[in-house]
């Protein structure tokens, strides 16, 4: 079983390279994103991928997006790579399966981030100052607490690599407009209140999660990844305990192999060892079948 590290799609113009996305201009108004199998941890992209990582992000983002088309609509023109323009299909190799052909859209600078339970960067915040991205909270929470009810955090996207930056909702407003801001919002609130019903329905406790939302003639719609373990922090509720650190579907296997090593977190990243590897596979497997309820990809 091998990881796909890097796309190569011939003379099809690359638009960006990211942590796992290679994204493809096909024309001015539909771009091709494919996820690869690359994995990055304290914001370094490792040497070493997770065999079929990309297929598991962009079924699940298939997956959310169909069920919550209903509340927002998405840039989503179609996964079939059987569909995709004549151009593309000496690359089906590639593309099957972890690529989305999409329209292109004015994308919104700040991702809209919703946290519902006090956990990583905003449990480090409350610590600090008793508050997460400038909202107070009552005193007295523990790590993992559920807030009294979700909060909504947005962050500017930061595109020269790092951590993306928190910013108060008057930056916000001051960004993309007052009344746009209030919409973003709002819509944010919505999609997170119904993911939260579905994943608890699932045995799942949504905990946060980010969006990336953008314009097409002016209407609002969701675009990138969605509600992915690497956009969004999922925990097993039945094992569920406030007071600490839970468990979750993403590559904590990683994190955790790279701090018992005592990586220095800079570049170049170790390889990982086959055995995390495939323990980091076995948790993106989980929870997609977690969320889906389907066995197998």
């Amino acid at each position: 079983m091998t990881a796909l590290l890097q796309t190569d799609l011939g003379s099809l113009p690359l638009t960006a390279r990211g942590k796992v996305r290679d994204i493809y201009a096909l024309d001015d108004h539909q771009l091709l994103f494919v996820a690869t199998d690359r994995i990055s941890a304290f914001d370094h992209v490792l040497g070493s991928g997770i065999p079929d990582k990309g297929r598991i992000l962009t079924q699940l983002s298939l997956f959310w997006f169909d069920l919550l088309k209903g509340t927002v609509k998405n840039h989503l023109i179609t996964a079939d790579a059987r569909q995709f323009p004549g151009q593309l299909k000496p690359y089906l190799d590639q593309l099957d399966g972890r690529s989305m052909l999409v329209k292109r859209a004015k994308m919104f600078p700040v991702e809209c981030v919703v946290r519902a339970y006090l956990s990583g960067s905003g449990w480090k915040d409350y610590q600090e100052n008793g508050s997460v991205c400038g909202i107070r909270l009552p005193s007295g929470l523990r790590e993992s607490d559920r807030l009294p009810e979700p909060i909504f955090t947005p962050a500017a996207k930061i595109h020269t690599g790092g951590h993306d930056e928190n910013i108060s909702f008057a930056t916000m407003e001051a960004t993309v407009g007052a009344g746009r801001a209030a919409q973003l919002r709002d819509l944010t609130l919505a999609i997170f209140e119904k993911a939260s019903r579905h994943a608890e329905s699932k045995g799942l406790i949504l905990a946060d999660t980010k969006f990336e939302f953008g314009e097409i003639d002016g209407e609002i719609i969701l675009a990138d990844e969605v509600l992915t373990p690497d956009s969004s922090r999922y925990w097993p509720a039945d094992t569920y305990s406030p007071g600490g650190a839970q468990p979750s579907f993403d590559k904590q296997y990683v994190r955790d192999y790279l701090e018992s090593i005592r990586w220095n977190k800079q570049a170049p990243a170790p390889p990982l060892p086959p055995e995390v590897i495939e323990k980091t596979r076995e948790k993106y497997l989980e929870a997609f079948r977690l969320v889906t309820g389907r066995p197998t990809l």
